[in-house]
């Protein structure tokens, strides 16, 4: 047993974890990456739940939990885990085999083809919190229990955990929980959608969803505010539909005036991601600027020699560039918008260019991909009196507010 930084420091970490439930923090101002980026996996495995989703306007119905696996360490060599309360370990058939003290880390690592934990090993092995009690990942609290197990570069811990208490953590994550309530609860929606459109497209044998940007945001307790509980439980089992089926609900921070068609940023048509005009004139991300000198600009766009100009090439209705003509003393390149994006690190494709001789000076505005629902639009369409209905429809076109059932 490895007793991580002392007992009392596992307790003050779940301490500070609690604690941090009531407090607000500042919004996450960043992209959302596309679930296309996320690698694929076979659609074809076998499903644990079947949902079936009812196109019923707001007509709340009892269903039972729906219990997601999210992997929060992937291919690691070790992870340390732990209990608020004494925790069964169980093996892959379900055995008890013994229980660990509560309070306690422990040191999980690979051996061979299975997982030692303390005294045990095995192929698989469970740690299951009693009383109530919440596991230890890594560096973070969660709600639930935690599958440890091998995979092909190592081992994954996967938190097991309800819907809606993920989504507890999720809107602390992605949006700021001291917002407007309307524009939480649009979040909660959509956050809702996305992550059951994700793991119906992209869940594999071991883990439905990961923890990070390519997915969305999961920090376990710590991002909890009483803020996010109250817009979760008010949307308890809501979900975008459009034709029948989940939709995608991807969102981002700003979209700069106007969301942008779906197809113009992914190369997909989806009829429910059309643009529309957006209120997020007061994201800090509204108008920005980035400049850069010719030896920087050189360094971050090779391949051309030195760079002299870069022309849109292909730009969306909207002004977003798709592709850009990289001019250089050493030959031109058509480049894609992502990836000049990337390249300079900017706030979105949303640009102009102006060259000043040896330097240049890079105008834009909004922050992310600008597809779906903007968040610092949702916030000021709720200020405005707007709730999350009308905030939803107005960015994802066409859909329906339906409610999930679990059977």
């Amino acid at each position: 047993m490895l007793r991580s930084k002392t007992t009392e420091s596992l307790e003050a970490q779940f301490i500070r974890s609690i604690d941090r439930r009531s407090r607000q923090t500042q919004v996450k101002r960043r992209d959302r990456l596309p679930a296309r980026q996320v690698r694929s996996i076979s659609t074809s495995l076998l499903k644990k739940w079947w949902i079936a989703f009812l196109l019923w306007s707001l007509a709340l119905v009892p269903a039972s939990a729906l219990e997601l696996r999210v992997a929060v360490e992937e291919d690691t060599s070790e992870v340390t885990v732990g209990s608020s309360t004494s925790a069964r370990v169980r093996n892959s058939q379900g055995e008890v085999l013994g229980s660990l003290t509560g309070m306690h880390a422990f040191l999980a690592r690979t051996s061979g083809n299975s997982i030692a934990l303390d005294r045990w090993q095995g192929r698989r092995l469970w740690l299951e919190p009693t009383d109530g009690g919440y596991v230890y990942i890594g560096n973070r609290w969660y709600r639930g229990k935690v599958l440890l197990a091998p995979t092909r570069y190592g081992l994954t811990a996967v938190n097991y955990v309800d819907l809606e208490a993920y989504l507890y953590s999720v809107l602390g994550a992605e949006m700021s929980p001291g917002w407007h309530p309307e524009a939480l609860k649009a979040q909660a929606v959509a956050a809702r959608s996305y992550v059951l459109y994700q793991r119906h497209r992209y869940g594999n044998e071991v883990y439905d969803v990961g923890d990070n940007t390519s997915w969305q945001v999961y920090r376990g307790m710590e991002k909890e505010a009483t803020s996010t509980h109250t817009a979760v439980n008010a949307t308890r089992g809501q979900v975008l539909s459009y034709s029948g089926q989940v939709i995608e609900a991807v969102f981002h921070a700003s979209s700069g005036g106007h969301t942008e068609d779906v197809e113009n940023v992914w190369d997909e048509v989806k009829p429910y991601l059309r643009g529309v005009p957006d209120f997020d004139r007061e994201s800090p991300y509204y108008h920005w600027t980035e400049s850069f000198s010719q030896w920087e600009l050189d360094r971050r766009l090779t391949g051309v020699g030195s760079v002299r100009q870069l022309v849109p090439e292909r730009q969306s209705h909207t002004g977003r560039t798709i592709s850009m003509k990289v001019i250089g003393d050493g030959g031109t390149a058509i480049v894609d918008g992502d990836d000049i994006r990337s390249a300079l690190n900017l706030p979105s494709t949303l640009f102009t260019v102006t060259s000043y001789g040896d330097s240049f000076s890079i105008s834009g505005r909004g922050f992310g991909h600008g597809v779906g629902m903007s968040q610092w639009g949702a916030k000021a369409m709720a200020e405005r009196g707007n709730n999350y209905r009308q905030i939803l429809s107005h960015y994802y076109r066409g859909t329906q507010l339906s409610q999930i059932r679990v059977q």
